[in-house]
């Protein structure tokens, strides 16, 4: 059962009527454009299944920085202030596989805030070039390590100076699923209408599967919750964790999903081209990874409104050779 009794009551957001578009909005800060992120229609890979399953993605690179992580960074960021551990005099620390880190630099640089990251150094070359364009203080760790290693790179940091440093430690801290908990969840409710049957997220902090899920859950019991992470500890899922392997995340709770998927680094690969090439949406590894977890799911419906979440755009990934397949 879900402790929410620090949480906000769960409220939904505002649906546009039909045909209703919103008008753009002015804001003082790119913090205000986090969340409220499309909900897309996967219609041309669903064309084999029955007219009453139905298949959505969320769209989270119109978030500011291009990803879901503005979520749960804000949402660290604004918990940290509120609890006064993060001040102007302290540096934000945290690891990365790259997208956390994009966030931090963005949304921290736009509040004021230093900040100092430890990615894996076999992250995507367009990931650490978009750091450096945000001016991010960073080190690498090793590439043998994968996101564990950049986990105990920051540790050793955080431990050696805690006067210099509020460490975020997104893979534990609650504030990373609350974030999802309290937009995420209701965006999908209301733009679904709650019609959802089904939702599917991979699992790297976790942190978005959990928060979604428990919304979800909490709104209506009967909805799937369907968790998928990489098939192997060696994988090329940048991002997504095998858990059984890892280094486990706090705010992991392996009794949440009603079921578990493994998705293999190839079929990734085969689905994010398909997803360019079929549907004209350009995205990350990790949403092409989703949308075959979610079509694994959807292809045993009748009926149903499965819905998954596409963490990124593809342009911090044109270097991979899949591409060319």
């Amino acid at each position: 059962m879900t402790d929410t009794r620090l949480l906000p009551e769960l409220h939904l957001p505002h649906a546009p009527a039909a045909g209703e578009r919103p008008a753009a909005a002015r804001v003082t800060s790119v913090a205000d454009l986090v969340g409220q992120t499309p909900l897309i229609r996967l219609r041309h890979l669903t064309a084999h299944l029955p007219a009453g399953v139905e298949v959505y993605a969320k769209a989270e690179w119109y978030n500011p920085s291009g990803s879901v992580k503005d979520r749960p960074a804000l949402g660290i960021i604004r918990a940290a202030e509120a609890a006064g551990l993060l001040t102007p005099d302290k540096v934000l620390l945290d690891s990365t596989s790259g997208n956390m880190g994009i966030a931090y630099a963005t949304l921290a640089g736009a509040l004021g805030y230093c900040v100092r990251l430890v990615i894996p150094e076999n992250a995507s070359p367009e990931r650490l070039m978009i750091l450096r364009a945000l001016g991010a203080s960073f080190v690498t760790s090793s590439p043998l390590e994968g996101s564990d290693g950049a986990i105990r790179e920051a540790r050793a940091l955080a431990a050696a100076e805690p006067e210099t440093y509020y460490y975020a430690n997104q893979y534990n801290n609650p504030a990373n699923w609350q974030a999802h908990y309290t937009s995420t969840g209701p965006e999908i409710i209301a733009q679904t209408e709650g019609a959802v049957t089904h939702f599917v997220a991979g699992l790297g902090t976790s942190g978005t599967f959990m928060g979604t899920g428990r919304a979800l859950r909490d709104y209506n019991a009967g909805i799937q919750l369907v968790a998928f992470q990489p098939d192997a500890p060696f994988h090329g899922l940048e991002g997504l964790k095998h858990m059984a392997t890892a280094i486990r995340p706090a705010i992991y709770d392996d009794t949440l999903a009603d079921e578990n998927l493994e998705v293999t680094t190839e079929a990734a690969h085969d689905m994010t081209r398909r997803l360019a090439r079929e549907e004209g949406l350009f995205v990350g590894i990790s949403a092409g990874a989703a949308a075959a977890a979610a079509l694994r799911v959807a292809e045993r419906l009748t009926t149903g409104v499965v819905v998954t979440l596409f963490p990124d755009a593809g342009y911090k990934y044109v270097s991979e050779r899949f591409w060319s397949a």
